[in-house]
């Protein structure tokens, strides 16, 4: 059994009041994974832009 289908059969047992508690947990892991992507896009921009602003890349980039 996967992981997934274990939490679905858990998640099968949790009596209907508490589904909105795992439903805003679920959707809170979603947006932390998001933020947390983002932060790291951000992060990796300062250090890639150095690279990305020199004359030889936009030579190379001029014919696309």
């Amino acid at each position: 059994m996967t992981k997934k289908e274990m939490l679905i059969a858990e998640i099968g047992q949790i009596p209907e009041p508490l589904l909105e508690e795992v439903l805003d947990y679920v959707r809170f892991l979603k947006n932390k994974i998001s933020r947390e992507t983002l932060e790291l896009t951000i992060a990796s921009e300062s250090s890639l832009k150095k690279d990305w602003l020199r004359p030889e890349e936009d030579e190379a980039w001029k014919g696309l």
